[in-house]
């Protein structure tokens, strides 16, 4: 009997993804496009299916990828926080053949499914080595606040990172592509999901600070070596909108002033400030421990 062509919706999860991969199999459909549950699915001559997160049937999924490999699982993983093109169907046709072929495809990094994969983690892996050095965090009433714009998620990869080089301090990173706020307090850590978030404006102390370090990096430089091409290579200038020596140093006065004021879902964790938003505060019953952190 032929599988029907349907087309997924689900919540954007890696859970999610993994209970697609089981309907699909369960009840021999085969996913033709996925769409999150944000996302208003176009009119289609196939059927739109909604799917249900359920942990139990993800863990029977990554248990029988599990049994063919550990690698097949870490691959998945990292694959579903790369910005890849239709990500999904990609996923779902590397899940498909290693049920269907076994793992002796991966052996050949040229394969026709398993090479779109080992792209988007090549590059996954290069944007998560250049933001480790790239972050900049600033002091803001006593807790350390950086902000990234990475093509890839990246934050859950940078979690375990950060949490434990700054494991006593309190720190948030906030993910503005995706919109996630990592947050971290008193060996605690969670990700959360936020539209938009403001900040309190730095005080003296901390501009003071921001002026040494952009006076740093333009004293060190070499003007007879001046190579843009050579730093254009190591500093790409996506990344300069968010580090320090590049930005102005109050540059967080100067976006107030200039933007629409819009409210915020992180209301509920941010307390309030005169003027602004204050730094968020982690809710400690959300809140897993920082070594277990990393996918």
């Amino acid at each position: 009997m032929p599988w029907e062509s349907v087309i997924f919706q689900y919540d954007s999860t890696f859970d999610g993804f993994l209970c697609c991969v089981f309907e699909s199999y369960v009840y021999k459909e085969f996913p033709t496009a996925f769409y999150s549950d944000e996302e208003c699915c176009p009119i289609s001559f196939y059927s739109v299916r909604s799917i249900i997160t359920q942990y139990d049937h993800a863990r029977r999924v990554l248990s029988g990828l599990r049994r063919h490999s550990p690698e097949v699982v870490s691959v998945l993983r990292r694959a579903f926080l790369t910005c890849m093109e239709n990500k999904e169907a990609c996923l779902y046709a590397f899940v498909h053949k290693v049920f269907k072929c076994g793992t002796d495809f991966m052996k050949n990094q040229s394969d026709e499914v398993y090479y779109p994969l080992v792209k988007a983690i090549r590059h996954l892996n290069g944007e998560l080595e250049k933001l480790r050095g790239f972050i900049r965090f600033s002091d803001y009433n006593g807790t350390l606040g950086a902000e990234i714009e990475p093509k890839n998620c990246v934050l859950p990869l940078l979690r375990h990172h950060f949490c434990a080089r700054y494991a006593n301090e309190s720190f948030f990173i906030y993910d503005r592509t995706h919109k996630k706020l990592l947050l971290h307090s008193r060996g605690r850590s969670c990700i959360v999901k936020t539209d938009s978030l403001q900040l309190t404006l730095p005080g003296e102390e901390e501009l003071h600070y921001r002026t040494l370090w952009k006076r740093f990096y333009e004293t060190v430089a070499i003007k007879e070596r001046y190579n843009p091409r050579c730093q254009t290579t190591h500093m790409p200038k996506r990344y300069r909108s968010t580090m320090t020596e590049f930005l102005p140093v109050d540059y967080e006065k100067q976006q107030r002033q200039t933007a629409t004021p819009t409210e915020s879902p992180a209301d509920a964790l941010l307390p309030d400030a005169p003027g602004a938003r204050s730094v968020p505060v982690i809710p400690a019953e959300c809140a897993p421990s920082a070594p277990v952190s990393s996918p």
